[in-house]
């Protein structure tokens, strides 16, 4: 692999994590699970990238590696899944028993 060619992707993979942090630490404490929530459904598209990857290993290391960005990919889906989902259950209104004048009003005779 060219050093240049190195330097630049790392230059690149650096800004990304700064920008990454600087993005995320502007959003409000009330955003932030709604937002974690969709971000870790949107790696689907990981997860079908990873799956690519391991299609065209060429040795046990990628083969190795593309297992685990597939573990890792397909545990941020789920993930996603199930923090929506907890999300979307706190916005259903819960039944309400029923009171105790009501109770008395069915066993009444009439």
């Amino acid at each position: 692999m060219n050093v240049g060619i190195l330097i630049e992707s790392l230059t690149v993979f650096v800004l990304a994590i700064l920008l990454g942090f600087e993005v995320i630490s502007k959003v409000p404490a009330t955003l932030h699970t709604p937002l974690m929530s969709g971000t870790n459904s949107i790696h689907g598209i990981v997860l079908v990238g990873a799956i690519g990857l391991a299609a065209t290993a060429d040795g046990p290391l990628a083969a190795g590696l593309a297992f685990v960005a597939m573990a890792f990919a397909g545990a941020n889906v789920v993930g996603g899944y199930v923090v929506t989902d907890r999300m979307l259950q706190m916005f259903k209104r819960r039944p309400t028993a029923p009171t105790a004048d009501a109770g008395q009003a069915q066993k009444a005779p009439r």
